[in-house]
Parts: C-alpha cells; structure tokens; sequence
C-alpha cells in the first residue's frame, strides 16, 4: 500500500488534556480516512504477532492483548517480567514512525505494538517508566481500528482523573512528566468493540 498522500501531519493549536504535572496531545486526524483501514489490514496481517504470559499471585496467564516489538539495532524492552527480543521496522512502520516523529519533532528508535481483538482484551494501569525510556520520555501512540477508551489517573491525587476515545488513525503524545505522576490504562468494555491495533513509539537510551 502506497499512503504517502494520507499522512496528516498539519499540527492544530496544541492544548493539554491533563491537568497539572504532565503533557498529552490528541491528534485525531493524524492519518486521514483514506487508505486508514488498510494500515490496520496490513499491520494485522504483516506483524508478527505473540501471545506473551505474565505471573499472577504465582501462576501464568496470558496477556490480555497481543503484542510484537520491532526497534532499530538490538534495542531490547523489558515489562511485566517480558523481555522483548527486537524484530526490524517493516516499510509501513517506518512511514507512520517518520510521521510521528515530525509531529513531536522528535526520533524513535523503538515501538511496541498491542493488537486488542475485542473488548476483552486490555491494557491495566501502569506508567512507561522503565530504566531503558529515562528521564521525561516522549511516547507517541498511534490507533488503527475501532474505537477504544483512553483513561489517565493521577498517583497521588486519585481524584484526578482523564479520559478520552482513541479513534481510527490518531496520535495521542504523552511528554514532560506524565510518566512519574500519572497511571494509563486502556479498559475492558462490555460494549460491543472491534479489534484495535495501538502503535507506540519510544526512544530507548540503552
């Protein structure tokens, strides 16, 4: 597939969606509608996708979600006890990477992919602050598929709390330290919902 005409990379006023400590940007029409449900088609069929296992209270369950780890070079991700092994960026990866990487006006190395088949499958809360993103990390996230719920939570202030859809072809940039003060998740819903593939980009320093 050929989407060089359907990369939207006109950026609207900015105007962050929390409250206090941390930065999130939502750009919903970062990928046009054109050509849209083909990038899903193609990352469904062209990732190579796994089904990773996490301990709970001592016994092994599968992830809710399927994921897949592509970087440059041998750039390794570890998370929930999973060390993930770097596949090479595929060419329609690397056009939605360079994309959003003029969008945050920033280079990635590195993205992990979630494929959630229906609305069962989930993300809990959690925050990106592994050893290999330091600092204050900029991770974009690009949504191919049905629509999902998007929420934020504060660490310290539970009563702080954000949330959003992510729909087909948007970008969502977490920034400054939204890492260190807020908790993310992506929630199970008993509505009926269609698969989504979640793309996120990260820079890993080591």
């Amino acid at each position: 597939m050929n989407a060089d005409n359907q990369l939207n990379i006109f950026s609207p006023a900015r105007h962050n969606l929390l409250p206090f400590d941390g930065e999130v940007f939502l750009y919903p029409n970062f990928y046009q509608e054109d050509g849209v449900y083909d990038v899903f088609d193609e990352l469904k069929h062209s990732i190579l996708w796994k089904q990773d296992k996490m301990k709970i209270y001592g016994k092994s369950v599968n992830f809710p979600r399927l994921t897949s780890w592509y970087a440059d070079g041998d750039k390794t991700y570890t998370y929930s006890g999973v060390v993930n092994t770097p596949l090479p960026f595929t060419p329609l990866l690397l056009q939605i990477k360079e994309a959003a990487e003029q969008q945050c006006n920033k280079p990635f190395n590195s993205a992990l992919l979630n494929f959630y088949r229906n609305g069962e499958d989930s993300m809990g809360w959690h925050s990106d602050n592994e050893k290999e993103l330091s600092g204050n990390p900029v991770i974009a996230s690009a949504s191919f598929g049905a629509t999902r719920t998007f929420q934020f939570k504060h660490k310290q202030q539970k009563n702080a709390k954000v949330s959003m859809a992510l729909s087909n072809g948007s970008l969502l940039i977490m920034q400054g330290e939204t890492q260190h003060h807020w908790l993310h998740q992506v929630p199970k819903t008993t509505s009926e919902a269609g698969p989504r593939i979640n793309i996120t980009f990260r820079d890993i320093k080591y």
